[in-house]
């Protein structure tokens, strides 16, 4: 079994930055992909970011584009997600992600909340 733990959430003002971790643990682990989602109060859950694992090319959801950056290291079987300028609309739940073939594994979360 794989699991997935976020770290980095926390409180900011608008315009600050924060650091989202995702370490991926458990058996050898082989993803296709690796990401973020998000989740607001009363709101579906989103897609904010992914990163192929294999050839690192990413993919951002409109909202995001220009100030969140999603990064890996390999090695630590690790993702981050680097946000910067952050908006009070960016509060949520931000959910880590990863698929492997067959199978797709979730975090448990961590809280992002953005002051205006």
């Amino acid at each position: 079994q794989v699991q997935l733990v976020e770290s980095g959430g926390g409180l900011v003002q608008a315009g600050g930055s924060l650091r989202l971790s995702c370490a991926a643990s458990g058996r050898t682990f082989s993803p296709l992909s690796m990401g973020w989602f998000r989740q607001a109060p009363g709101k579906e859950r989103e897609f904010v970011a992914t990163l192929s694992w294999s050839g690192g090319s990413t993919t951002y959801a409109d909202s995001v584009k220009g100030r969140f950056t999603i990064s890996r290291d390999n090695a630590k079987n690790t993702v981050y997600l680097q946000m910067n300028v952050l908006k009070p609309e960016d509060t949520a739940v931000y959910y880590c992600n990863a698929n492997e073939l067959g199978a797709v594994y979730w975090g448990q979360g961590t809280q992002v909340t953005v002051s205006s």
